[in-house]
């Protein structure tokens, strides 16, 4: 017989909760009264089962499947540009409650028919069906829907927004109407997955993913500058095959992995509102070109004996992208006789060897290589041209970038006595890299690196060393110190040679000196049988290496962690949870700016130092009220500080320097819910989430606090946002059991 059962387990709006805090919460599973479901009033009390018995309904509880379906509606009072960006709940009014989950199994074949659905009421909605034969066969289908408004509030006379045609409003008598415009995507994904056992130990596994990506984005271009949108219709194909062997002793995975990236439009006129259409009379702006990879790989494992392992993993990748340019047929803006396509190459190789083993019965040893090959072979071609001397910025050719990296790690535990192990490694990085070179700029036509100075060589070497307590039914933890040193070849100039241009005097932030530790501390402690804490604390200090040939970049930074989670159990009904994290990142960084018309004598030194905190604290409480009544509660606070400290540091500089402002954002949520058993099957849940976002962000404003505004004298477009938005949520839902 087959039997249905099902246990509620997330409403739409506890889903849209965790999204933006689950990460930092301690567990927040209601505790029940019972596994068995709460009985109608007017039932008999039964007398207690038999010790047997009891074991036998385990058993059947996790064996046989559980269902139901919960509908309801909720309502937001304000919108909540900011915190609906994700949720499909951006504006206010009401919204439909609908969740399932079916399970159902045949017992006699062992097969497993689901059926999911997750706020299939809104934007973000997702949908699953599976079927299952354990052992033998599968076939899933999933469709799901991923919103992205933009938060802000956007008035333009822009006309044409989204489609590859756009024409700007014009100023005075060609002025368009000026409308509030609301940005934002959909991201529609669908995905087929097969699975079959081929026989013992052999299975196939196939995945077919297909994304359609629609919406707009906001943009800009010039120095102006002018509003602009860019349309992003596009559709991801991704395909995925593999054969997989798990046999006593050796393991193999292999297959292929295919994605294709088709985008509606290769490019964007824009034309200016009076101005009569000619062939030169718009501006074009480039979108991402249709582009595929294909990749063949293979990854496995034998076990020489019980305590020694050996793994390895080997893939090759070519991705291409031969598109037409859409530019190469337009008169005056591609280059006479250049290219149409810039038949692009990337081929990318890559073998990883592993090793484990436990030489001796207190010591275990890991250690792998790993080789990553990425060639460009995309041809070096000039694709723009306007003079033939090729001065400064008039000659631009296409820049191919290549590099291989091989890493190596060695990492060797030993167990200590009382429950204690000693980790300590070390690995090493080599990655050699090509200099991209053109003859874009050079005087006479000769070779030169451009915008800024490259290393053909860098290495970097880590070592760590962790000590760990485990086993313990009180506490257990870990401190772990990493140490980190990176160095590599002198540097390749930039084009405009040493001590030229401002550019070629940053070390750039990836390749550049720099000494880096860092302490990990992660600590559990349960100091009474119902009271448990996670301790996690983090510091990562940097420091950057410089000399007077290349004193500009970051100078040094760093970064700390602190968390903690509680959670304490008051008795069988109520347990309470709470948690607290803080972090901090800090970077000092020297920079210029130019004066008196430039070059390295008419440049200002300036410090800049910057800091990020965030701090968040949560609290939870979940409980049963009667045999009948669960009630739940969520307090979560978070804000986040960016500060700009600011300075001119180069002697007798006179000219005054106002630091940017502090920016603050700040979210306050409270949520309330209780579910009541109507009766055996059947429950009522009413959610009250009330939340309030406040910023004082300038991003948008200029410094008197008015509006941004895109070239005052051709566009006029103003991006501004709320700098409060407060709102609260209603929701009532019925959820129905059934077996």
């Amino acid at each position: 017989m087959n039997r249905m059962k099902w246990v509620f387990r997330l409403t739409a709006v506890s889903a849209a909760l965790l999204a933006a805090y689950g990460s930092a919460q301690a567990a927040d599973e209601p505790v029940q009264a019972a596994d068995e479901p709460v009985q109608a009033a007017d039932e008999p009390v039964q007398a207690a089962k038999p010790a047997q018995a009891a074991e036998d309904d385990e058993i059947t509880h996790l064996t046989e499947p559980e269902s139901s379906v919960s509908l309801g509606v909720g309502t937001w009072t304000r919108d909540r540009p900011h915190e609906g960006i994700f949720d499909g709940m951006r504006d206010s009014g009401a919204y439909g409650l609908l969740d399932a989950d079916v399970v159902k199994r045949n017992d006699a074949t062992g097969t497993w028919y689901t059926l999911t659905g997750r706020n299939l009421g809104l934007d973000s909605r997702e949908l699953m069906g599976e079927f299952l034969r354990q052992g033998d066969i599968g076939v899933s289908l999933e469709y799901s829907r991923i919103p992205r408004d933009n938060p802000f509030r956007i008035n333009t006379g822009l006309q044409g927004i989204g489609t590859a045609g756009l024409t700007v409003s014009g100023a005075g008598a060609n002025a368009f109407p000026f409308t509030d415009v609301t940005l934002g995507t959909t991201r529609d994904l669908t995905q087929l997955g097969f699975y079959k056992n081929l026989m013992p130990g052999l299975d196939f596994n196939m995945s077919f993913k297909n994304e359609e990506k629609k919406g707009t984005r906001q943009w800009g271009r010039g120095s102006a500058p002018e509003f602009a949108v860019e349309p992003i219709d596009s559709t991801t194909s991704q395909l995925e095959t593999t054969l997989s062997y798990a046999g006593e002793q050796l393991q193999l995975s292999g297959g292929y992995y295919g994605s294709m990236y088709n985008p509606a439009h290769g490019s964007v006129s824009i034309f200016t509102n009076g101005v009569a259409p000619s062939a030169t009379s718009p501006t074009f702006l480039s979108l991402p070109l249709d582009n595929q990879a294909h990749q063949l790989f293979l990854d496995g494992g034998y076990n020489f004996t019980s305590a020694t392992r050996g793994t390895f993993k080997l893939a090759y990748t070519r991705a291409t992208q031969n598109q037409h340019l859409p530019t190469a047929d337009i008169p005056g803006l591609s280059l006479p006789g250049g290219p149409i396509s810039l038949e692009g190459e990337l081929d990318t190789t890559l073998v990883q060897l592993g090793l484990s083993a436990r030489p001796i019965k207190n010591l275990s040893l890991v250690a792998n290589v790993r080789y990553h090959d990425v060639q460009d072979e995309t041809p070096v071609r000039r694709f723009v041209q306007t003079n033939p001397a090729c001065g400064s910025g008039q000659c631009v050719d296409n820049t191919p970038f290549s590099y291989t990296t091989l890493t190596g790690k060695l990492e060797g535990t030993y167990r200590l006595p009382a429950g204690y192990s000693l980790t300590g490694g070390i690995e090493q990085r080599y990655q050699d890299r090509t200099v991209p070179l053109s003859n874009a700029n050079g005087a006479g036509g000769a070779d030169t690196q451009r915008v800024v100075p490259m290393r053909a060589k860098v290495e970097e070497i880590t070592s760590r060393l962790e000590l760990r307590h485990s086993l313990s039914e009180t506490i257990n933890g870990s401190l772990a110190f990493l140490h980190s040193e990176r160095d590599g070849s002198e540097y390749v100039s930039a084009a405009a040679g040493p001590g030229g241009a401002p550019s070629d005097l940053i070390n750039p932030i990836h390749i550049a000196d720099r000494d880096r530790n860092k302490v990990r501390l992660a600590l559990d402690w349960a100091p009474m049988e119902n009271l448990s804490f996670q301790f996690g604390y983090e510091d990562a200090r940097d420091k950057y290496a410089h000399d007077a040939a290349r004193p500009y970049g970051l100078q040094d930074g760093s970064a700390q962690l602190y968390s903690v989670d509680g959670n304490y159990v008051v008795n069988d009904n109520w347990q309470i949870t709470a948690w607290y994290s803080r972090d901090t990142t800090e970077a000092f960084q020297l920079g210029s700016r130019a004066a008196n018309g430039g070059g390295t004598g008419g440049l200002t030194d300036k410090d800049s130092r910057l800091q990020d905190i965030g701090d968040s604290v949560g609290f939870g409480l979940r409980g049963s009220a009667s045999a009948k009544l669960r009630l739940g509660a969520d307090v979560q606070w978070t804000r986040t500080n960016s500060e700009y400290h600011q300075t001119l540091v180069t002697p007798g500089t006179t000219s005054g320097l106002t630091p940017l402002p502090d920016i603050k954002n700040t979210l306050t949520r409270v949520g309330l819910f209780g579910e009541y058993a109507l009766r055996k099957n059947s429950d009522v849940r009413v959610d009250l989430v009330h939340e309030r976002w406040q910023t004082d962000d300038w991003t948008w404003q200029f410094a008197d606090g008015t509006p941004f505004t895109y070239g005052t004298t051709t566009d006029g477009t103003t991006v501004n946002a709320n700098a409060k938005q407060n709102s609260t949520f209603v929701g009532v839902r019925y959820i129905y059991k059934f077996q």
